[in-house]
């Protein structure tokens, strides 16, 4: 018979928080594969467990090479227990290539379900939870930042986001130039620790509180785009809404903010398009 991997959550921050089943998986566990080995420590130390089985590391480095010998391990019967720093293995940890290749070899996968960063911030924001999209970490070059936001701008379900502390304040400034500075976000910061924070407000305001400097592990939570404008508007017919206004006697800045305004869009989206007509001489 072959043998079961399980993906054990782990505590966010305050190790209360693990379910009593962890502390069975620890010690009866043939095998623990642990992205930070020394972690893994610190919580069997907290919990007053005493793992029986082999520890190896199991992170992004050595993910791809150790993989084959944790399904080889399974085969042989084994009962693989995977844990992460903090939260579920596979959600913006490791873990999916080995739950993928389990499954490939018909190897039954479980879960002990623990903690999670991304339902407690949903939770704690203040903000629609009834429909909601995991975009993880944002790419960490401006450019290919933007980009990514973009493709989420007329997204409708709240978006919840992981980001350093360090790369914060941009991220949050990229957020409000992209989807809009008063669209609603929440700063979730040391979830469950002792300095536990949830920082309210418009993405323009969380980016200038940002920019003072911020520690801990973050989850950002972002309201979904409004539903006036959900239609598509190309922006051909964008420059044309503007253009019309101007030729009305407003200003551009303000034409393109009452477009966009309109179509429910970002200012930059409808800047972008204007910008692109004038140098294409439309």
């Amino acid at each position: 018979m072959t043998g079961t991997l399980v993906l054990a959550g782990t505590p966010i921050g305050d190790v209360k928080d693990a379910p009593p089943r962890l502390v069975e998986e620890l010690a009866g566990a043939d095998l623990i594969a642990a992205e930070d080995t020394r972690r893994l420590k610190r919580l069997t130390q907290a919990l007053d467990v005493q793992p029986t089985g082999r520890v190896v590391s199991y992170f992004e480095g050595n993910e791809a090479a150790r993989t084959p010998e944790l399904v080889e391990a399974l085969l042989a019967g084994s009962r693989v227990l995977l844990v992460t720093d903090a939260g579920m293995p596979s959600v913006s940890d490791p873990g999916y290539r080995l739950v993928a290749a389990a499954v490939e070899k018909d190897v039954r996968v479980t879960a002990v379900p623990g903690p999670s960063a991304v339902l407690t911030a949903l939770a704690l924001s203040g903000l629609p939870v009834d429909r909601f999209c995991f975009e993880g970490f944002l790419p960490r070059k401006a450019g290919e930042r933007l980009s990514r936001l973009r493709e989420v701008a007329r997204e409708r379900r709240t978006l919840v986001y992981f980001e350093a502390p360090h790369r914060l304040d941009d991220t949050l400034a990229a957020m409000a130039e992209v989807l809009g500075a008063d669209r609603r976000a929440a700063v979730c910061r040391e979830l469950t620790k002792t300095y536990e924070e949830v920082r309210r407000g418009g993405l323009g305001e969380l980016a200038a509180w940002a920019a003072e400097g911020v520690r801990g592990e973050i989850t950002v939570v972002v309201e979904g785009a409004p539903e006036k404008g959900t239609e598509e508007v190309d922006a051909a017919e964008l420059v044309r809404r503007v253009r019309v206004r101007e030729e009305a006697g407003e200003r551009r800045k303000e034409a393109i903010a009452a477009v966009a305004a309109e179509a429910g869009l970002p200012k930059r989206e409808v800047f972008d398009a204007v910008v692109a007509a004038k140098n294409a001489g439309a």
